[in-house]
């Protein structure tokens, strides 16, 4: 993991330096953009093995920076991870829904911070098994990452579709929220970060999977189970 480059599009000077340094420390190589049009530039050039991005840039903001990125065919499964002020919950699955991996408000704690960055890196360098998941009308080509619903292909990002993966696997088993966020995150400590983040995915796959979505239940004070067939 070590030696890998990161790029780092924030605009504030201090942030930069503070993220660069500790980044740095760890072995990483890290590149910095203080513009939006110019990171994204850099991010098409230089392939990182992950992005952090603010939200608000000047001349492109980070969504539209996330957009375009999960858009391109080349840097589709690019991590990314969001990085701004804004901590509302709608901020949040905004940038979620558009495919980040993760998401840090400031002011953040350098260590977290960069825990966080690896547990990212982790997750998306293993290799998915070659087999497709079925249960009801969903379809799971985990071999494709595509998700198909009656044989229809629904457009889903990548967070959302190792969700769906782990539920479908552990079928009929309790997970906490702790433990997905383990599984499909890869945080190592993951009962110190915010478990909020699980619900706000599971909200937006029920979206996704339409009438499937009952399968997902919601235990309460614990977690969720899939009830497969």
């Amino acid at each position: 993991m070590a030696n890998e480059t990161i790029l780092l599009i924030e605009d504030e000077k201090n942030i930069r330096e503070l993220v660069k340094y500790n980044l740095e420390q760890e072995g990483f190589r890290v590149l910095t953009e203080a513009k939006g049009s110019a990171g994204l530039e850099t991010a098409l050039r230089e392939k990182p093995a992950l992005v952090v991005l603010d939200l608000m840039l000047p001349e492109m903001n980070g969504l539209d920076i996330c957009k375009t990125l999960k858009r391109n065919d080349k840097t589709h499964a690019l991590p990314i991870i969001m990085l701004t002020a804004k901590g509302t919950e709608s901020d949040k699955v905004v940038g979620l829904e558009l495919g980040a991996d993760d998401y840090i408000t400031k002011p953040f704690s350098p260590r977290e911070f960069v825990a966080r960055v690896k547990a990212v890196l982790r997750r998306s360098q293993e290799k998915s098994p070659e087999q497709i998941l079925r249960s009801g009308t969903i379809e799971l080509d985990v071999t494709k990452h595509e998700l198909r619903l009656k044989g229809k292909s629904v457009e889903i990002t990548a967070k959302e579709f190792e969700l769906l993966r782990v539920l479908i696997s552990s079928r009929g088993r309790v997970l906490t929220r702790e433990v997905l966020l383990s599984k499909v995150w890869g945080y190592e400590n993951s009962v110190n970060i915010e478990t909020r983040t699980v619900d706000m995915h599971i909200g937006q796959l029920r979206k996704k999977i339409g009438k499937e979505a009952e399968r997902i239940v919601t235990v309460k004070s614990i977690g969720y189970r899939f009830d497969g067939e």
